[in-house]
């Protein structure tokens, strides 16, 4: 005798599990969870005015989009900052990027060099912080930021690796977010410069190298002294 199928979530509850997702990420990716935070469901039930099944379809959600995860036998809870899957996809950014940046470097056309210093200029221009955002770095300017790197490869003209960026980038943003707000000194605006300079300039060694070191300081951070950590202050 053939089973029927399981009954896919109604409309509705698919609609309020989609609103409690989007304002569980919105508030984990502006930090109004700590890093190593507990996400429990029956608060967040009743913060939300929602179910519990609505909830753990959200919790779902972001632990998908890698901004949680499930805690065997403890619920759920946003990653910490020491979480060794950040350095695993540190590695493969480190791994993947700057190759496909002497390759795009190699095949670009002047319309790429258009499209990468117009999006170096929103980057610049674009401001880091407001205030009703928080600590972290605004949405315009990760925006922006998404762009300029997603730009500076795209003159590889290969759509499965700029896939792979995308995946990766969408893995690694809440990460790079933790490691902004524990070094706020980092010379963002110099390192992306020199990464626009070495791109237009086909300088692909320097180029391969800046990004390389760009990559390696955003998961440092993770893992070194916070910049009010007195260990700091001995070095």
């Amino acid at each position: 005798m053939n089973q029927m199928p399981a009954p896919s979530a109604s409309p509705g509850k698919r609609m309020l599990s989609e609103q409690v997702h989007a304002r569980l990420r919105d508030a984990i990716m502006h930090g109004r969870y700590a890093p190593g935070a507990a996400l429990k469901p029956q608060d967040l039930a009743k913060e939300h005015g929602v179910s519990l099944a609505v909830v753990r379809e959200a919790l779902l959600q972001v632990v998908g989009e890698g901004l949680a995860e499930r805690l065997p036998n403890r619920g759920f809870a946003v990653p910490a900052f020491s979480d060794r899957r950040w350095q695993q996809i540190a590695e493969a950014r480190r791994t993947i990027e700057p190759a496909v940046l002497r390759m795009s470097i190699e095949r670009g056309d002047i319309d790429w060099e258009a499209r990468v210093r117009a999006a170096h200029h929103r980057l610049a221009r674009t401001p880091t912080h407001v205030p009703e955002e928080g600590e972290y770095y605004s949405d315009a300017w990760a925006e922006a930021h998404r762009v300029f790197h997603r730009t500076l490869l795209e003159g590889c003209g290969n759509p499965v690796l700029l896939e792979t960026f995308d995946r990766l980038w969408t893995a690694s943003e809440l990460a790079r977010r933790f490691s902004a707000l524990r070094a706020p000194g980092r010379d963002a605006l110099g390192e992306h410069r020199r990464l626009e300079e070495a791109a237009l300039a086909r300088d692909a060694d320097t180029a391969a190298e800046v990004l390389a070191r760009h990559l390696t300081q955003t998961a440092a951070g993770l893992t070194g002294p916070t910049h009010d950590d007195p260990a700091k202050e001995d070095r």
